[in-house]
């Protein structure tokens, strides 16, 4: 039986990945300080450590006897990312730090990393593939470039083996509904828009509508998070059999504008939403889409959701 810490697995995204870790026949820690994690994310079947990845000493006591780690704890909001990065810098990389330090004191060999597309900055084609240049135009960005580039290091001096999964937007809910904790203050799009068809925003903003696109408005790579989860776990069964570090992108190379994401949510809620159209934000690019042939190749991973009104009727059950 393997046994694997997920650092941030009572998040979003850290939820979803225990549960297809336990359905796997894993033993799961979570280790979580619950700031934006949830309790009530919590699955029975997986211990659980209350703790922060800055604090070593308990770090360290949660790693022994590991074989694995999911480090999906970090903070994530671009624009906060922006006004504080030293804070962004002292969670995301030096907690990360703590967590592969950790990993090196207690002979646990194996990571996977939850990365972003944030990494690539400004697309220079499309879809974007892993060869594309690494330029992250936003702090957030940069944290979890930095951190590659420390696992890359790691992998070449140490017994330490890294699988960095760059998604791209992820979306959706458990579609069996055992996952109940909504993300809280989350900036992306359809958190918002299932805050607003559910009563707790007035409105919401759509930025831009003039993009070379076609209906104006920005289009996105949206990746359904259970798909995400077994990802995960394909990746971690790789790195156990000896695969390679890698970097994988993690999308469904199809994108979907922003006002068709507004249509659907309207078809799928049954509730004309109030959108308030804004012009275009800095650093915003007109389309990012993924190819992830390469997770294909080396996981046999390929997206089950690609439905964006079946990705957004997950989202909406938890608000029945």
């Amino acid at each position: 039986m393997v046994k694997v810490l997920v650092a941030g697995g009572a998040g979003y995204i850290g939820s979803h990945v225990v549960k297809a870790l336990l359905q796997n026949g894993h033993r799961v820690t979570v280790y979580d300080n619950l700031s934006s994690g949830q309790r009530i994310n919590l699955f029975p079947e997986a211990a659980f450590v209350e703790g922060d990845i800055l604090d070593f000493a308990t770090l360290d006591k949660a790693m022994a006897g590991q074989d694995a780690v999911v480090h999906l704890a970090a903070k994530k909001a671009v624009g906060e990312s922006m006004e504080k990065p030293e804070l962004y810098a002292e969670n995301n990389i030096t907690g990360s730090l703590n967590i592969m330090k950790a990993m090196l004191k207690n002979g646990v060999e194996n990571m996977v990393f939850s990365s972003s597309a944030a990494v690539y900055g400004m697309p220079e084609y499309l879809p974007i593939d892993e060869k594309h240049p690494l330029n992250p135009i936003n702090f957030y960005g940069y944290t979890k470039y930095d951190i590659e580039k420390y696992m890359e290091w790691y992998s070449r001096l140490k017994s330490f083996r890294y699988m960095a999964l760059r998604y791209f937007n992820a979306v959706g809910y458990d579609a069996e509904g055992s996952i109940r904790g909504r993300e809280i203050g989350s900036q992306n799009l359809l958190p918002i828009i299932m805050d607003t068809a559910a009563g707790r925003r007035e409105k919401f903003s759509v930025f831009g509508t003039d993009y070379d696109t076609r209906d104006g408005t920005c289009i996105r790579d949206y990746i359904h998070v259970t798909d995400l989860a077994r990802a995960h776990v394909l990746a971690i069964d790789y790195l156990l059999r000896g695969g390679r570090s890698a970097s994988l992108n993690l999308g469904t190379g199809k994108g979907t504008t922003v006002k068709e994401i507004v249509a659907a949510a309207e078809k799928v809620t049954g509730r004309k939403l109030n959108v308030e159209y804004a012009g275009r934000r800095a650093g915003d690019p007109a389309v990012l889409t993924a190819s992830s042939a390469e997770a294909e190749k080396l996981l046999g991973w390929q997206p089950e959701y690609t439905d964006i009104e079946e990705i957004i009727r997950t989202m909406w059950q938890l608000e029945q």
